[in-house]
């Protein structure tokens, strides 16, 4: 409970929106600066948001705006905070953290409002605190907020470009190459489990799990979008797979729903047109990613964003029913599916027009069976022996077809 005392501020003692049992520091993360305690307090006249950590780092911060939010990015630091999730308070509504790129991590505060940072600045410890990043918050219209913006370059971002061009489809016959996305990442926690877990570790978790075994095959080369737990943003998820040359584009989720008694997975293929309101809500919020790590979507460039909103071609359309449809029959194998298991909708993750793509929703992290399971590695082997089963199905099927 807060205690409130005259003349003095109202503090919360907080952690991060996603917090869940984090992994053990390694010797070289333990090397690393670490956040430890964040805290709100609220006063009539502002909002102050503070990081404790155990030395002093540089900071930068900026502020967007449709949804208003502060971004602050810092070097890359380790958490070591409360695993009580408290409610935010005064002009925060929500917040959450993580690593943003290598070398960066970054905190995101959701407004309740257009805000303005009044104050910023690091106290040196002291009465039993260590060293203290201070943002103040106050209110202000929103003609305000866009006057006090100025153009700038996104904080802490990977260098501005295009992504390279993707290798021509006559080069990549010889080259089996399979991209495995584990969705979410670092400052984007993806869905909370029921007992905790985040879905950005368990697909991470099945990613490596699955591509151990394909490259196992010796028949194939496999490449992640990310191999540890990092935010990537979807543009760069299609152009790293595009990049490379690889012929299918398999996507790792895990849902949430309001109602804990539904469980099982689902395929999802592209559509703009959704199958089912269900499959429209899901691509809806998964297309928030970018949205959700503190990026500016504003400043993209009108040749990345056709990358996100371009049809795919019919041929890979196609091709990506075909596999969806020898991964619903093999995941049957070692996983319950909902009865309704190939479904359509608009995700932007799958837009790459010459790479056929799945996107896989390995079960609902709100359901405690599915969430047991999802963080069991027995299963979690037996779905990766399904989908090697789907792919293989599906480049014999393609072989057999170009064959005279």
């Amino acid at each position: 409970m807060c205690e409130w005392r005259p003349g003095m501020m109202r503090s919360v003692i907080t952690c991060f929106m996603a917090l869940a049992i984090l992994p053990a520091l390694d010797s070289a993360a333990a090397a690393e600066p670490t956040v430890t305690a964040a805290r709100i307090g609220v006063t009539p006249a502002k909002t102050r948001f503070v990081l404790e950590m155990d030395r002093k780092v540089a900071f930068q911060h900026f502020t967007l705006a449709d949804p208003y939010r502060v971004v602050i990015d810092l070097p890359e630091v380790a958490w070591s905070v409360p695993q009580r999730r408290v409610k935010p308070d005064g002009l925060i509504k929500d917040f959450r953290y993580g690593l943003f790129h290598a070398g960066v991590s970054r905190v995101v505060l959701d407004a309740k409002g257009p805000v303005t940072i009044s104050k910023s600045f690091m106290l040196s410890p002291r009465g039993g605190h260590g060293w203290r990043i201070v943002i103040d918050l106050k209110q202000v219209s929103r003609q305000a907020f866009f006057q006090r913006i100025r153009p700038r370059t996104m904080a802490g971002a990977p260098p501005a470009g295009l992504p390279p061009e993707p290798i021509p489809l006559a080069k990549r016959a010889t080259s089996n190459l399979i991209a495995i996305d584990p969705g979410h990442g670092g400052i984007d926690p993806g869905t909370i489990g029921i007992n905790g877990s985040l879905e950005k570790h368990v697909v991470l978790a099945l990613a490596q799990g699955i591509a151990r075994r394909l490259r196992k095959t010796g028949k194939y080369q496999v490449i992640l979008t990310r191999k540890r737990d990092v935010f990537v943003p979807l543009r760069e998820r299609i152009a790293i797979a595009r990049t490379a040359g690889a012929r299918l584009f398999i996507s790792l989720h895990a849902d949430s729903i309001k109602n804990p008694h539904i469980r099982g997975g689902a395929i999802y293929t592209l559509s703009e047109r959704a199958s089912d309101k269900e499959a429209g809500s899901l691509a809806a919020k998964e297309n928030k990613t970018d949205l959700i790590a503190g990026i500016d979507l504003n400043v993209h460039s009108a040749e990345v964003a056709n990358i996100l909103i371009e049809l795919a071609q019919r041929e890979t359309m196609n091709d990506s029913v075909t596999f969806a449809a020898y991964l619903a029959q093999e995941l049957s194998k070692s996983m319950k599916l909902l009865r309704t298991n190939h479904r359509f909708a608009g995700f932007a993750v799958l837009k790459a027009p010459d790479v056929p793509s799945v996107l896989v929703e390995l079960g609902y992290l709100s359901n405690r069976v599915d969430a047991k399971l999802l963080n069991n590695s027995n299963h979690r082997r037996r779905v990766a022996v399904s989908v090697v089963a789907a792919v293989d199905a599906y480049f014999a099927g393609q072989q057999a077809f170009k064959s005279p």
